[in-house]
């Protein structure tokens, strides 16, 4: 009798191994999936911060969104696949409403609105890896100087 069980205990053992391997890295991936969207959405509070204080649809807006300092290039090094292409930044006037040309009616800018759009996630499941777009992000604040100042204008 013992010896047709003779190998059962390693075919149980690899079952539940493969059980719980699927279940760690399905928790490991859930969590990863909380750390992006935590990030995208503080990436969109740090860009609108950085927008409502920087001269009009300045390139470092969009540069420290995606976690880079001034002048540190379009690519995240926090979040592989983030790029300044996904960052969108809208002037508001005091409506809501988007304006078209803000440059043109500067004195209507009383919001600004900075969006990560098209952010695509990528898995690290084993045998499942998928990619998936994020739901987009977006962090509405007032205006405050524009990069005005009465001595001109200040470099962001």
């Amino acid at each position: 009798m013992y010896r047709k069980q003779r190998g059962l205990a390693a075919v149980e053992a690899a079952i539940v191994g493969l059980v719980a391997m699927i279940t760690l890295f399905g928790v490991i991936e859930v969590a990863r999936v909380f750390f992006v969207m935590n990030a995208l959405e503080e990436a969109t509070r740090r860009g609108a911060r950085v927008a409502a204080v920087c001269q009009l649809n300045d390139a470092a807006i969009a540069e420290v969104t995606v976690f880079n300092p001034s002048g540190g290039g379009g690519n995240s090094a926090l979040l592989p696949g983030l790029t300044t292409g996904n960052v969108l930044v809208q002037y508001l006037d005091e409506d809501g409403n988007v304006l078209g040309a803000p440059g043109g009616s500067f004195g209507l800018i009383r919001f600004v609105r900075v969006s990560i759009v098209n952010f695509a996630h990528q898995m690290i499941i084993p045998l499942a890896a998928r990619t998936f777009t994020m739901p987009n992000f977006a962090t509405t604040i007032p205006a405050e100087s524009l990069g005005v100042w009465p001595g001109g204008f200040s470099p962001c």
